[in-house]
């Protein structure tokens, strides 16, 4: 299933998201949960968005999982019947936080019947030399049972896409999808340097079950150009059909 992150139209609102998710043929959306922007707490706004469109909410995205933050963010998955929440790992000082998610977390998974899972982090640093989220490796991923795969941030910490892949495999019920080039973060997809072709058609061949959402920088699909934007997802999602949906495997 395609999804488009909707932090990849920042500074539109949900509606006309969900309207060029709908008309570019997406199977659903991927709702980054803001603190500034009302609309993405709203469930019964969110829920008839949902059927107005005919689109579903595949996966939410909680950026600072705090309890009050989860609780809220579990309310607006049952009321749209999303069953992923991604949430990002704590910041590295933040230690009641990580201690909070590594022990109440599963208790909640299992009491929710839902999946929350674990981001791998970024590669941004404090003083440049200490990582500024905990939480931070493959090991503590596997530990949390639940992840999700953030492309770009594979590229930046210089990790091997397939190989992580691999050792997540069995971990993993949602992707971020998106490219480097040069300088350029959260790239369009079908152009950079991850070998993106062969990680969508593997997660093919392994029948993966989650979403795989498109995450990229606004700016890269003319944002603001609303025929440019449409083309670019259009385009993006031929690659996905290409290397994953018509994939020969």
């Amino acid at each position: 299933m395609l999804a488009l992150s909707t932090d990849s139209l920042n500074g539109y609102g949900l509606n006309r998201i969900f309207g060029f998710v709908k008309e570019a043929g997406y199977d659903g959306i991927d709702l980054y949960i803001s603190s500034k922007h009302y609309d993405t707490q709203n469930e019964e706004y969110l829920k008839s968005l949902c059927t107005q469109y005919n689109i579903p909410i595949v996966a939410i995205q909680l950026p600072d999982p705090t309890p009050k933050r989860l609780e809220k963010a579990i309310e607006i998955a049952k009321a749209v019947n999303c069953k992923v929440i991604v949430i990002q790992p704590p910041k590295i000082f933040s230690i009641r936080q990580t201690s909070w998610l590594k022990s109440e977390v599963p208790k909640i998974r299992a009491k929710e019947n839902i999946s929350i899972a674990l981001e791998n982090a970024s590669d941004d640093m404090i003083l440049g030399f200490i990582p500024k989220h905990a939480m931070n490796n493959i090991d503590e991923m596997k530990k949390f049972k639940h992840a999700c795969i953030d492309t770009t941030r594979v590229a930046t910490k210089r990790e091997d896409l397939m190989r992580l892949y691999k050792t997540l495999s069995k971990y993993l019920v949602h992707v971020h999808l998106s490219n480097v080039k040069g300088s350029k973060k959260y790239y369009i997809p079908e152009d950079g340097i991850l070998p993106l072709e062969s990680f969508l058609t593997k997660l093919k061949q392994d029948n993966f079950p989650g979403s795989v959402s498109i995450k990229v920088n606004p700016k890269y699909i003319s944002a603001g150009n609303d025929e440019k934007v449409i083309k670019h997802l259009k385009d993006t999602k031929a690659y996905y059909d290409k290397y994953f949906t018509n994939a020969e495997v």
